[in-house]
């Protein structure tokens, strides 16, 4: 991607993702988006499109006062940048910081920026871990920061990737901010079930809340944890979403104030009542490589 399509994407910047919920008016809060490799077809994943648009959204909603969101294709190479995040969001096929150059580095960064309470967001294929990624017993430090993951071709854990024709996604925490200002809604997507929370039955922690829940397969349907949060004792948060695999379903209204919701949440960010609202976002304005899928 050019560097002038790059600063084109007004940026955002998120702060305080501590354990107490800012002011809306508050100083701005500095929210960075890592966009990690994906080998995904047209149309479906669209990291860096999905990144743009998801930064658009929050740096010119109306619903809270000074976001700013950047977005970087890789590590960043500045430490500052880092530094004054106060969520870090990702995108890319498994968890970016397993599949760039230096994990053992990005991994142990990462994790100092966790313990002084950062937050920290996956979307999608994101949330997923592989079996290199973890322990036989599925030990990972993101289950710590984000309450649990997607467990592809784990030996301790297998969980289950396929596209679901009209998936109904049900709010399963209706009193949680991350909660607010959307409502149940129905899509084609790829909404990963049997995600994995831990050791316990894979039973969620006691920090950890389901926020969303689909009845899922449809042959054999039981309700699935599609989305998750955790607060965290050092007093950072954690926010996982199994959704959107085609980038079209960012079109979808509920599913984007969710997710917004949800990255301001971890920024520490008081949520509103009608939740963190984003004007309808042209796809094409982004730069993805299709719309639909081929």
């Amino acid at each position: 991607m050019s560097r002038l399509l790059i600063c084109l994407v007004p940026l955002i910047t998120v702060t305080g993702a501590t354990g107490f919920a800012k002011e809306s008016n508050a100083a701005k809060t500095d929210i960075l988006i890592i966009v990690g490799p994906s080998n995904h077809p047209p149309g479906s994943h669209e990291v860096k499109a999905g990144a743009r648009l998801l930064a658009h959204c929050l740096n010119t909603t109306t619903s809270i006062k000074g976001l700013q969101a950047s977005v970087h294709y890789g590590w960043p190479k500045t430490e500052a940048v880092l530094d004054e995040a106060e969520t870090i969001v990702f995108l890319g096929d498994t968890f970016p910081p397993n599949r760039l150059p230096g994990s053992d580095v990005i991994l142990a960064k990462l994790g100092s920026l966790m313990n002084k309470g950062c937050g920290i967001v996956c979307i999608h294929y994101a949330t997923g871990l592989r079996a290199e990624d973890v322990t036989a017993e599925g030990e990972h430090p993101l289950l710590r920061w984000m309450g649990g993951y997607f467990a592809t071709r784990c030996p301790h854990h297998q969980s289950i990737a396929r596209i679901y024709e009209g998936a109904e996604i049900k709010p399963a925490a209706p009193r949680h901010p991350v909660s607010r200002g959307w409502k149940s809604f129905v899509l084609t997507d790829e909404p990963y079930i049997n995600n994995y929370f831990g050791p316990n039955k894979n039973q969620l922690a006691p920090r950890v809340t389901a926020l969303a829940t689909s009845m899922l397969p449809p042959g054999k349907p039981k309700r699935e944890v599609v989305s998750w949060c955790i607060q965290r004792d050092d007093g950072g948060r954690g926010f996982g979403i199994v959704m959107p695999h085609f980038y079209r379903s960012w079109q979808v209204e509920d599913l984007r104030t969710f997710i917004l919701n949800g990255v301001s949440w971890t920024a520490g960010v008081d949520i509103p009542a009608n939740g963190v609202r984003s004007e309808q976002p042209s796809l094409e304005a982004y730069d993805p490589d299709a719309v639909e899928p081929r």
